[in-house]
């Protein structure tokens, strides 16, 4: 039962971070929703395949691996994304910019 859990909710977390990928305005906003989606959801889900699949122990190991790999990496490229996206000159579109040099 925890697998079906796990598997649904992985789900859910990648359908809404598709469509945060379509709504939100900016760069940033949308390498936000897709970096959530793809951290979240896809550990969710390999964690669920871990527990579901009828493999032996070497199999499963490789699974939790890949899904700490996952947890280590995607969030370093997305803000290394997003540092080169803000150093190119792409400005987000909110009113108060953190990393502005007029920001005091």
């Amino acid at each position: 039962m925890i697998e079906y859990l796990l598997l649904a909710f992985g789900e859910v977390v990648m359908i809404f971070g598709a469509l945060g990928i379509i709504r939100f305005p900016d760069v940033y906003t949308r390498l936000h929703a897709a970096t959530k989606c793809d951290t979240g959801g896809a550990m969710t889900i390999l964690l669920a395949l871990a527990l579901y699949i009828d493999a032996s122990v070497f199999i499963k190991l490789k699974l939790l691996v890949l899904t700490f790999l996952i947890a280590l990496i995607n969030p370093m490229i997305s803000h290394a994304i997003a540092k080169g996206a803000y150093k190119y000159g792409i400005k987000p579109e909110v009113v108060v910019d953190m990393y502005a040099w007029d920001n005091p």
